[in-house]
């Protein structure tokens, strides 16, 4: 009698575990290989230049730097360095419906902002090295809220090659692209605006 009301309990307390046991986040394969060749890259820095902009300005007329500075299995984080301007990190995150692209934007004292966080969400498969991120809702709203109605249309892609990495933002009468050369690694800069070493 004591055996079997032991195996009882046992046996409950092994349902309970199965039925807590966090659901597996899911995504597909397209996305998946793409996410990891980003990884492959994890803890390197790369310089790159604007290789199309039909709206030049200042703003970019300084070394870029892109470093793939955290990676784990659900997410990266991609600081975006022009000269000393360490305010922006790109954030890719598998949601389970796909992987959502996010600029997070810093002052120098690590305070957010008010334009950050802004970004989009796949709505297809896309491809092994090519993503696209259309604007997503909280997105068009911030951009609304804050006077910026022309970013409402924003699509973010990212490519990734074995010799390069491209950052490009396309809309209507706008197109942006930064090439990264992934062949010669340079030295990591610092954390980013917000962030640790």
């Amino acid at each position: 009698m004591l055996f079997k009301f032991a195996v009882i309990i046992v046996t409950s307390f092994i349902s309970t575990l199965a039925f807590s046991a966090s659901a597996p986040l899911v995504s597909i394969p397209t996305q998946d290989t793409f996410f990891s060749n980003i990884a492959e890259h994890c803890g390197k820095a790369f310089e790159g230049k604007v290789t199309v902009d039909n709206q030049p300005s200042a703003a970019f007329d300084a070394k870029l730097v892109m470093f793939v500075r955290y990676c784990d299995d659900v997410e990266l984080q991609i600081p975006f360095y022009v000269g000393d301007n360490a305010s922006r990190t790109w954030i890719i995150k598998k949601t389970g419906s796909g992987l959502s692209l996010k600029h997070d934007h810093r002052h120098k004292d690590g305070s957010y902002d008010p334009v950050t966080m802004y970004g989009g969400h796949t709505l297809d498969a896309g491809f092994e090295q090519i993503q696209s991120f259309p604007a997503d809702q909280y997105s068009k709203e911030l951009f609304a809220k804050l006077g910026l109605p022309q970013s409402i249309t924003n699509v973010w892609q990212m490519y990734i090659y074995p010799d390069t990495f491209s950052y490009r933002l396309v809309r209507e009468g706008r197109e942006f692209r930064v090439d990264f050369d992934l062949t010669q690694p340079i030295t990591a800069p610092k954390a980013p605006w917000g962030y640790t070493d």
